[in-house]
């Protein structure tokens, strides 16, 4: 099973999430309808995503270490 190792810490995914949020409605809200819109909404979905699942596959690309337990 493909299974991911979290790489965002609990505070950043909070920001992500409320980001996503505000990214969401700021989209359907303020941009025309057509490829702009899906964009922002694509974006917003990424950033929902991302705090969810707690990885994000460019901060893994850039070499951010997986968080675990302090030892």
């Amino acid at each position: 099973m493909f299974h991911l190792k979290r790489n965002i810490p609990a505070w950043e995914r909070a920001i992500r999430l409320c980001l996503g949020v505000i990214a969401a409605l700021g989209a359907f809200y303020y941009l025309p309808p057509g490829v702009l819109r899906a964009l922002g909404v694509a974006t917003a979905g990424m950033l929902g995503a991302t705090a969810v699942v707690g990885f994000c596959p460019a901060c893994a690309m850039l070499g951010r270490r997986a968080v675990g337990p302090l030892k």
